[in-house]
């Protein structure tokens, strides 16, 4: 199940990455700009990720040794992911497209249940009581506001950034995606679970999508 549903909150960032944020990026700007930005947001998304120390509870930790508790690891390691998803809904919303941006968030929103449940859920399983779980989980959530807030006032004091920072959260959700989400998705050996999960993310945001457009 836990596969099945990271597949899924994979799926739903593929297509908020490609029509939600990629595209948009196209009509209002150069594709030299959307390549520039997409290849910034990777770049500086795997620096975080090689810099910062964080824990999967399959690859294990990652990033430079660390003496935090496994539980705040945990905690960064989801608060990484959250990060490109916190900072598309912003910029989404800075492009005044309300229905797109709405698109967006209720996608972003969507996807976030079966990440919080891949938290919470192994945590209960290393005997954390219910109620703490879901709080650790809701606490990798909080950045999503904070880095929404900082893309929709960027977007909004200087215009000309708009396609740059659309491609450029686009670049930060791919990364996580598939060098973090998707391969997670897959490391217990439920490929066929997981792609399906995959399928049936994508599909559902890609109708959200034509849905509120």
């Amino acid at each position: 199940m836990l596969d099945a549903l990271l597949g899924f909150a994979a799926g739903v960032m593929l297509s908020v990455c490609a029509f939600g944020l990629i595209l948009p990026a196209l009509d209002t700007g150069a594709v030299g700009i959307m390549v520039l930005g997409v290849l910034c947001g990777v770049s500086l998304f795997g620096i975080a990720d090689r810099l910062t120390p964080h824990l999967h509870f399959i690859s294990g930790l990652e990033g430079p040794p660390s003496h935090l508790q496994r539980v705040w690891l945990l905690v960064l390691a989801m608060t990484i992911h959250n990060l490109p998803e916190g900072l598309a809904v912003g910029v989404a919303f800075g492009r005044e497209d309300i229905a797109a941006a709405i698109t967006i968030a209720i996608g972003i929103g969507i996807q976030n249940m079966p990440e919080g449940l891949t938290v919470a859920l192994p945590l209960v399983r290393e005997g954390y009581r219910p109620a703490r779980a879901i709080g650790w989980a809701t606490l990798t959530g909080l950045a999503e506001p904070v880095t929404a807030l900082i893309g929709a006032t960027l977007v909004l004091l200087i215009g000309p950034l708009l396609p740059f920072g659309l491609a450029f959260a686009a670049g930060c959700m791919l990364y996580i995606t598939l060098d973090e989400v998707i391969p997670e998705s897959h490391s217990r050996g439920h490929h066929l679970e997981a792609t399906i999960g995959t399928v049936l993310g994508f599909l559902l945001m890609t109708a959200l999508e034509r849905l509120f457009s």
